[in-house]
């Protein structure tokens, strides 16, 4: 049988994109139904070449060409040309966009051609909270019209995801991030701390709030707090009791959020975050700022709390360490309902494989 072409488009191939794109790739890779190709751009600094030997098998096909995460006419134009050219040479019965910037770039990229298209935000750029109003209302517009003259299927990634997307798209599918829960148990070995632990991981970058993250650290100074990751904004974790790991392998990774007490979040925006939910798989109790997507992971002062100003993480951070155990057991059985990778994989496969029939 002729194998199904599927072929991930995406700008960013880092953080939770990057690890999206490795799942699907790698659950695939016992699926002779597909042949699996990716085009990235490796333009952002913090792009892992070293790891893609690692974390892709051979059967996938990896294309990388430029693409740039601001808006630039040219720039723009000239991506669009080389991701349409991919695309013919590839010939996909399948595209699966990731990201606002592949998910207009790609749309217009395979415009006429004869193939199925998904996209999947993983964030929308208007919820980013560095930039304006302005420019947010008309990231938002540029979503909204893309999706009138170039119309494709969207795939929202969780549940407040969900809910924005059916304003573009009312034909909108959910299928949740999920993370290998055996894979993750497996890392779950017992920590104890001489002192509490509090960690978090991502880039040190304006949505992941580092300014608020140094606040709460200065507020606690009997409380080690450690970053995993690195970025533009480190400057900006100056409090004594902060370590900073830099990047580590996804083992070296899991290892050491696993020596966390608790998992901190203070994003502004996000889709559905890979980070929190490995430190839930890893039976962490979770303390997130108050943002919709990441709602769906916390039940309010069962694993975890949901914060909205900094006295609440105060009041959060000492009801967790009085319950810490019995928290971080009721993140895992939330994972387990909720967000197990082999489940909303397979419910994705089966969206490809409807969209092919179709």
């Amino acid at each position: 049988m002729e194998k199904i072409k599927l072929v991930h488009i995406s700008e960013t191939f880092v953080s939770g994109v990057y690890t999206y794109i490795k799942q699907i790739c790698n659950y695939l890779d016992n699926d002779d139904r597909f042949e699996v190709h990716v085009i990235y751009s490796g333009n952002r600094e913090e792009t892992k070449f070293d790891h893609f030997s690692q974390d892709f098998s051979p059967k996938t096909y990896l294309h990388q060409i430029s693409m740039k995460r601001e808006i630039s006419p040219k720039k723009d134009l000239m991506s669009i040309i080389e991701i349409r050219k991919k695309i013919k040479d590839i010939n996909p019965n399948l595209i699966h966009l990731h990201s606002s910037k592949a998910g207009i770039l790609g749309r217009v990229a395979s415009f006429g051609l004869n193939t199925k298209v998904f996209y999947t935000p993983h964030g929308y750029s208007f919820l980013r909270e560095d930039i304006s109003n302005f420019k947010q209302k008309i990231f938002f517009e540029i979503e909204k019209y893309a999706q009138v003259f170039f119309p494709i299927q969207t795939i929202a990634s969780g549940d407040a995801e969900n809910r924005l997307a059916l304003k573009i798209d009312k034909k909108t599918i959910m299928v949740r991030n999920g993370i290998n829960i055996e894979k993750i148990k497996s890392f779950n070995i017992p920590y104890n701390n001489t002192k509490t632990v509090i960690g978090t991981s991502g880039r040190i970058s304006a949505q992941k709030n580092p300014k608020l993250f140094n606040e709460i650290a200065d507020r606690h100074p009997n409380i080690d707090f450690i970053w995993i990751g690195d970025g533009e904004l480190i400057d900006e974790l100056k409090s004594q009791n902060i370590k900073i790991l830099k990047w580590l392998q996804y083992d070296e990774y899991l290892n050491a959020t696993n020596s966390f007490d608790i998992f901190l979040s203070t994003s502004l925006w996000e889709g559905l975050p890979f980070n929190i939910l490995e430190a839930m798989g890893l039976k962490k109790p979770i303390i997130t700022n108050n943002i919709e997507s990441n709602l769906i992971t916390v039940d309010q002062g069962v694993n975890g709390f949901v914060c909205s100003t900094i006295e609440d993480f105060d009041n959060a951070i000492l009801k967790t360490i009085q319950n810490k155990k019995a928290m971080g057991e009721a993140s895992y059985l939330r994972i387990l309902n909720l967000f197990s990778q082999e489940k909303n994989l397979k419910r994705l496969i089966e969206v490809y494989i409807d969209k092919v029939n179709d």
